[in-house]
């Protein structure tokens, strides 16, 4: 329904409706609580602890994540890692624990993505040489573990959102397990890994894991495979 200017047009804007919504959203942006260097530690943060026992030491080590919830009780509410502690009986390696935690801490409380400390700490090799998991699963070093316990954590808290196979895919890896078992059923009893034995070391994953399927090596927990 048109409708009638009675008054004199004395100034006018043309009005860019994208840029009016980037200059709204910018301004709910600055009312959104975000992770920073100067934020206050609450009395109480939420965490948890993860258990770390390697065939190099008779004691095991706890990994202590806490989290602060940012936003709680909006639709923006999520919870990040704000500080982290190692704590074991076993006193050799103090002195680089205590660096590592207040590192990782200050990283943690500096905001932004923090997630690239999973894959820095994943890729750090013992010269003397890593060991495997129960199950099969090499680890190249214990501050590999320590990142692995990180990755658990940040996936728990939706950090971190895993991207495994899809169930299409798992299906046909598990027929493809069900194939390799019936051909090599002849072989010695499974040990004590979770995969057929005979099975070799994934560079992807670190599980030991691959085997050899319709002329391709291929992996059974990731499906990492390659041929020729």
């Amino acid at each position: 329904m048109a409708k009638k200017i009675e008054n004199k047009i004395v100034s006018y804007e043309v009005v860019d409706i994208e840029e009016k919504r980037k200059q709204s959203k910018a301004e709910a942006d600055k009312h959104i609580q975000q992770m920073h260097e100067s934020v206050s530690r609450p009395e109480m943060l939420m965490g948890a602890t993860y258990k770390i026992k390697t065939p190099m030491s008779e004691h095991a080590l706890y990994v202590t994540l806490n989290d602060m919830v940012l936003n709680e009780g909006t639709e923006h509410e999520v919870r990040r890692p704000f500080e982290v502690f190692i704590n074991s009986k076993n006193m050799e390696q103090f002195q680089w624990v205590v660096a590592l935690t207040r590192v990782i801490s200050a990283v943690f409380r500096k905001g932004g993505d923090a997630t690239f400390l999973v894959d820095e700490m994943k890729a750090v090799f013992d010269p003397q040489g890593g060991y495997f998991k129960p199950g099969g699963r090499y680890m190249p070093s214990l501050v590999a573990e320590i990142g692995y316990a990180i990755e658990s954590h940040m996936k728990m808290i939706g950090m971190i959102v895993e991207e495994g196979l899809s169930d299409h895919q798992r299906e046909i890896m598990d027929q493809k397990r069900k194939e390799y078992e019936s051909l090599n059923s002849a072989n010695a009893e499974q040990g004590s890994s979770d995969y057929p034995p005979g099975a070799k070391l994934c560079n992807k994953c670190h599980n030991t894991a691959v085997v050899i399927l319709d002329g391709c090596s291929t992996c059974l927990n990731c499906g990492d495979s390659k041929c020729g």
